[in-house]
């Protein structure tokens, strides 16, 4: 009796490979967006608050957080600094969560000023602003002093990273902080006005000494801290 084989022929394997690919293809096509888009909102942050401080200062001829006629400008329920207002310096880290620090009264003062949003009440769950990795974000004056500068680019001498603030957002995966780099910088981490410290190494960057780009692991995450 003849027997009668059943399979798939070259043409349907060819079909099918090329629709594998096609589906894999979009996958990757749809990752390499999210990613794209996460990087974008990652530097908007260091892009918008740059806007708040010359918002504040064009408006108010004061420096948000730093502001000793803050209650005549903006109203509301006020914290009271325990810095010296008035100086011209954030005085206070970046990370700080101490409510009379200046660099904790900074979201609150460009809140009310109508500059940015979110919660005007210190000590709120949502007070301090998260980045799109769900770190914290936060800013203070730049120094000259290594161990009061957020990062350093490099261990002895130290090299405190420039500027006349240093904005530093945290918990960002290393293959954004590269991203980020290039894009807003020179896409050197250890240097420039953007730098990057592993968090594993230094949770919160202050007195830090930032990683060089080989040495940023995609997984791990970072600080990242900019100049301006």
């Amino acid at each position: 009796m003849k027997r009668n084989q059943s399979g798939f022929t070259l043409i349907e394997i060819a079909i099918v490979l090329v629709i594998i690919g096609l589906l894999l293809g979009g996958v990757l096509k749809g990752q390499e967006l999210i990613n794209s888009a996460k990087v974008k909102n990652l530097a908007g942050d260091f892009k918008n608050i740059p806007v708040f401080i010359y918002g504040y200062q064009d408006k108010f001829k004061a420096l948000p957080g730093d502001d000793a006629g803050v209650v005549t400008h903006v109203g509301g329920t006020l914290a009271t600094t325990g810095g010296t207002p008035g100086n011209g310096v954030i005085q206070g880290n970046w990370n700080s969560t101490t409510v009379t620090e200046e660099s904790y009264l900074f979201w609150q003062h460009v809140r009310l000023a109508g500059l940015a949003p979110g919660p005007t009440t210190t000590g709120a769950a949502d007070y301090l602003p998260v980045n799109a990795a769900g770190g914290t974000i936060g800013i203070q004056s730049g120094t000259n002093t290594p161990a009061a500068s957020p990062i350093n680019a490099s261990a002895g001498p130290a090299d405190p990273i420039r500027g006349s603030y240093v904005i530093c957002s945290t918990g960002i995966l290393g293959k954004f902080v590269k991203q980020l780099d290039t894009t807003m910088d020179d896409g050197n981490t250890a240097a420039g006005s953007m730098m990057a410290t592993d968090t594993i190494v230094t949770p919160y960057a202050i007195g830090a000494v930032a990683t060089p780009t080989a040495n940023v692991v995609d997984a791990n995450t970072y600080t990242v801290c900019m100049g301006i």
